[in-house]
């Protein structure tokens, strides 16, 4: 039997031998093998979420990619459920989660119709609208409403359009739609009584000048559902 010379981390070992390795997911390993800070910065931006959203009732995440992150929000959160329209990334979400974490892992395409299953008190949506054309961003507010309580609250998370030029190659031909702060905040007006924006420089949230911003957050409360 493997021994660690410090008694303390002898708990190690028996968890591997439990449940065995815990893996990266598809997403998460490329970024550890390219640049592995961005690691710190993405999960940094899960916890913020999690703050923000402290005991919600019922939170989704919008395009969970391979999840995660996932882990974090549900510490926080009454009942977590994440969905991507890209089955492979659903399967792999649900193949690195673990068993003790029982959040949800749903393929769905929120272009295509709201969430299922009920109305959720909160719902966030990290490094995916950047990804859809400036005209889909209407059904995509849209879907999110329909999918929030009356006072529900989004937070939604990008790169600025300041950083792209320090973007690699793969992430500048799928980021067409990266704004500056103002412009993510008057997109997401259109939709929520009350935005509040936040920018981000590597692990630290800020209200500094945007500008110099590599991420920018707005948190959006109370929809404004169409008539």
């Amino acid at each position: 039997m493997i021994k660690t010379k410090d008694p303390i981390y002898q708990e190690c070992i028996e968890l591997q031998k439990k449940q065995g390795s815990t893996y990266l997911g598809l997403s998460t390993a490329i970024s550890w093998e390219e640049d592995p800070k961005r690691l710190s910065f993405m999960l940094s931006r899960y916890k913020f979420v999690a703050k923000m959203l402290e005991g919600s009732k019922e939170v989704v995440e919008i395009g969970c990619g391979d999840g995660f992150g996932a882990r974090i929000v549900a510490q926080h959160v009454q009942k977590l459920k994440i969905i991507d329209y890209d089955p492979v990334f659903i399967q792999n979400a649900e193949e690195i989660k673990g068993s003790k974490w029982d959040y949800k892992c749903e393929v769905h395409d929120i272009l295509s119709s709201p969430v299922s299953h009920g109305k959720y008190s909160a719902a966030y949506s990290l490094d995916v609208l950047e990804h859809f054309n400036t005209a889909d961003e209407e059904k995509f507010f849209e879907n999110v409403c329909s999918s929030l309580t009356d006072n529900g609250v989004l937070i939604v998370g990008m790169p600025s359009i300041n950083s792209q030029k320090y973007a690699n190659s793969r992430a500048k031909i799928g980021h067409i739609n990266c704004k500056s702060l103002p412009d993510l905040r008057s997109a997401c007006e259109k939709y929520f009584s009350n935005c509040f924006a936040f920018a981000m420089n590597d692990e630290v949230v800020h209200t500094g000048f945007f500008e110099m911003a590599n991420y920018i957050f707005v948190v959006c409360c109370s929809p404004i559902k169409s008539k």
